[in-house]
């Protein structure tokens, strides 16, 4: 080819791609407010998803989901375990800012009364409001439906057996709003039941589906694991005979494998039920985990469970591993098809994006949201805007701007530029110090503005 036709057919591509997202602006403005449907795996590995290249785990309909739409590859959780990142996903904050910096124990209240969420504002624009699956924000006093959610059947708690809904610590744990509901199956197949039967019953109006699936959480049990002698005990738990918290499996690879498998059947039959309906075109599906995957508990099942390659460290760590994570959004006309993305987003951008995209108010807000409004990137493939981003926990704290990450642990510093050392094995703090100081500089302020500084 030379230079002329060259430059000729760059030019009509550049030109298809502008029609694209004048089309897609035309059609948000005149259209009726989109449907969003928030599924979010637990303990999903970076890694785990063929679409992020997994070979061993088949996950054709979340691949296909990912060609469908724009895949990320520098989002991440907002915490390196549960409860943190899903305050932080419901209030577009911080999770420190609501007193949320580490899993919660099964009777904590955990979030504030007064906290503004993200099903509050849908609500209040006119959504109908869903959750079915893992709250871990609160004892069911303070569940979901106290918080924005019109509709709410799962688990209170941190984790739940999938067969008998037993928690860790030995209590049924299943409530259909805030009454214990009993129910046989799989935990995966009942919620995803839920969801499509909340999508049938409100196929008319815009709606706001938050689907936290307890997979690939431990007790890691497959699909077929239906034998009573390997499920929780009530009063017993985690502690019943035969049975660890993790489960009942000496090796656990087939089970994660069987729960990855059915995690990616069941967002198949959630998309089939989009289509069948005629809404897939009107609704914006994002897919994501809660925190990175683990790769060994405490030294257990080394190998056997997740998969966070090419990133260091895993779940409760804040190594990429721990908070780096998969994240496909989803929505045929307006998001163009096979993307890819290195922009770095996290969990707190979904609010203010779905505000946003649902034109809900957020002036009368008395909270100030963290998360940026991914709008312009979903739509419009801007760049996002440079700033800052924070982790911290009880044992450590990071800190990333642009390419460069500070990881501080109790006893020392370390820098790593992650465009070249992605697996964070060579500390530079040495080579620029600088940086560090400046990194520093904004813990420490944020540290002071969020409460708690270290």
């Amino acid at each position: 080819m030379n230079c002329s036709n060259h430059s000729s057919t760059a030019r009509f591509a550049h030109y298809v791609h502008f029609a694209c997202i004048i089309l897609a602006m035309a059609r948000c403005a005149t259209a009726a407010p989109p449907n969003f449907v928030l599924i979010v795996a637990d303990d999903l590995g970076y890694g785990d998803l063929g679409c992020y290249g997994n070979m061993r785990n088949r996950t054709p309909h979340l691949d296909r989901l990912a060609q469908s739409g724009l895949r990320f590859t520098d989002f991440h959780s907002n915490g390196a375990m549960c409860s943190p990142t899903r305050a932080a996903l419901m209030t577009g904050r911080y999770q420190q800012r609501v007193g949320i910096e580490r899993p919660l124990d099964e009777d904590e209240q955990g979030l504030p009364t007064e906290t503004v969420t993200i099903a509050e504002r849908l609500r209040d624009a006119g959504y109908a409001t869903a959750i079915f699956g893992k709250w871990h924000l609160g004892t069911i006093a303070n569940g979901p439906t106290l918080h924005g959610f019109d509709q709410y059947i799962g688990h209170t708690t941190g984790d739940s057996d999938y067969f008998s809904r037993i928690s860790r610590a030995g209590q049924p744990d299943w409530w259909r709003q805030t009454t214990p509901l009993s129910v046989k199956g799989y935990n995966t197949d009942l919620l995803t039941e839920h969801a499509i039967e909340f999508i049938e019953s409100h196929r008319d109006r815009p709606f706001f589906l938050y689907l936290p699936h307890t997979a690939i959480h431990f007790p890691w049990q497959a699909p077929s694991d239906t034998d009573p002698a390997t499920h929780r005990q009530v009063g017993l738990g985690a502690s019943s005979p035969g049975l660890t918290k993790l489960g009942h499996h000496r090796n656990t690879t087939r089970a994660v494998r069987s729960m990855i498998e059915s995690l990616d059947q069941n967002v198949g039959r959630l998309i089939e039920t989009l289509q069948r309906l005629q809404l897939r075109e009107n609704t914006l599906v994002l897919f994501t985990s809660d925190n990175g995957g683990y790769i060994s508990y405490h030294g257990l099942h080394h190998g056997q469970i997740s998969a966070n390659d090419p990133l260091r460290g895993e779940k409760a760590d804040l190594y990429e591993g721990g908070h780096r994570v998969p994240a496909i959004a989803s929505w045929p006309g307006m998001i163009g098809a096979r993307r890819v993305t290195q922009e770095t987003a996290t969990s707190m951008d979904v609010m203010p994006t779905l505000l946003s995209l649902a034109n809900a108010d957020t002036q009368s807000d008395s909270q100030t949201m963290d998360g940026i409004d991914l709008r312009d990137l979903l739509l419009k493939d801007q760049p996002l805007p440079e700033r800052v981003l924070f982790w911290r926990d009880e044992d450590a704290q990071a800190a990333r701007l642009g390419s460069w990450k500070l990881v501080q642990t109790a006893d020392a510093k370390r820098l790593y530029n992650l465009d070249h050392d992605l697996g964070e094995q060579h500390d530079c703090s040495a080579v620029y110090p600088e940086i560090v100081k400046r990194l520093d500089s904004e813990l420490n302020k944020w540290n002071a503005e969020v409460g708690g500084q270290r």
